[in-house]
């Protein structure tokens, strides 16, 4: 079952749901509200690990490393005032500015949530956060973003700027935790 915008407050109020800063404002009177009916809207920090090519294989049936990997085959960017121009077919990894906790809870009261990209920016040809979009009950951290510029001119990014939405999602009965190797992450390629 997928909360509604409502039911996401209320969550936030009873500490089931913690996003980190706290998304305001909460009515959709106001222009710049991040709530929609079902899901509500997450921002691009300002930094970005753009994937360097090199004479490098990474090996993915090994477990483990990949944030290790990244890191070190990565380009390193903070985005500037100005924006950072997406190249047309380049891939880069953001993160959220938001930190999102889905405590475990007991009695079937743990949330799980989904992250996707946003229309508006899929209509333009950039896909942001296109595989994997489940984010686990017992997660903790920012949320890595894989974005590519699909589209036939550049895009530019910018900090702050609505980026993706998370919708969460009840789960039921009661969990075990199992910590991803990306738990309380908070740079682009996972550490």
């Amino acid at each position: 079952m997928i909360l509604s915008n409502i039911e996401m407050q209320k969550a936030i109020d009873e500490r089931r749901l913690i996003i980190t800063p706290d998304p305001q404002p909460r009515t959709p009177e106001h222009h710049d509200c991040p709530y929609d009916t079902t899901a509500v809207d997450l921002h691009l920090a300002n930094a970005l690990a753009v994937p360097q090519p090199g004479p490098y294989t990474f090996d993915l049936r090994k477990k483990g490393g990949i944030a290790a990997f990244l890191a070190k085959n990565s380009k390193q960017i903070i985005i500037p005032e100005e924006g950072y121009a997406l190249k047309q077919g380049q891939f880069t990894l953001g993160t959220t500015v938001e930190r999102v906790t889905l405590p475990l809870l007991p009695d079937g009261k743990s949330l799980a949530a989904r992250i996707e990209g946003k229309s508006s920016l899929a209509r333009c040809g950039l896909l942001v956060h296109f595989t994997a979009p489940t984010v686990h009950a017992g997660f903790d951290g920012t949320l890595t973003l894989e974005m590519i510029n699909l589209g036939v001119v550049d895009i530019s990014l910018f900090p702050g700027m609505a980026i993706a939405q998370l919708i969460l999602e009840a789960v039921m009965g009661d969990t075990e935790a199992n910590p991803s190797q990306f738990q309380g992450q908070s740079t682009p390629a996972g550490t």
